[in-house]
């Protein structure tokens, strides 16, 4: 019988039942938290650890870019900011630059912010809705 991880177990329940607008900010995190850890990678000189971690950060931009309603005219906005950001994460990766990772960082936080605004406007206007009923 295998023993699970009951903290892995909590993490794969988590995103098995979570809303879209969950997954999203979830997804935000992860690209900071893959930031964070690249920038002590590059500090420790680990190229290996800090190329890993930028790939699955390119990899979360490159997501909301093929995500983005591009029928939605804000989304024009956001995907130059995309393709900035991804621009900006190879070249950090390149030139094994923390000041550039710092920049994206300012950036995915400031979309992280953002959305999670949104999430709890949904979800007041959700409950204001459903006390009316």
């Amino acid at each position: 019988m295998a023993i699970t991880n009951p903290y892995q177990s909590y993490q794969q329940n988590s995103v098995n039942t979570a809303s879209p607008g969950d997954l999203t900010l979830m997804l935000y995190n992860g690209c900071l938290k893959f930031i964070k850890m690249a920038k002590k990678a590059i500090q420790e000189k680990n190229i290996e650890e800090k190329n890993t971690n930028l790939i699955k950060a390119q990899k979360i931009i490159q997501e909301f870019m093929v995500t983005l309603n591009m029928d939605i005219p804000v989304s024009q906005n956001m995907m130059t900011l995309y393709d900035y950001m991804l621009r900006r994460l190879i070249e950090a990766n390149t030139k094994n630059d923390p000041a550039i990772l710092d920049e994206v960082e300012e950036l995915v936080t400031e979309f992280r912010d953002t959305w999670k605004q949104v999430i709890q406007l949904n979800r007041q206007k959700q409950f204001a809705e459903g006390g009316q009923a």
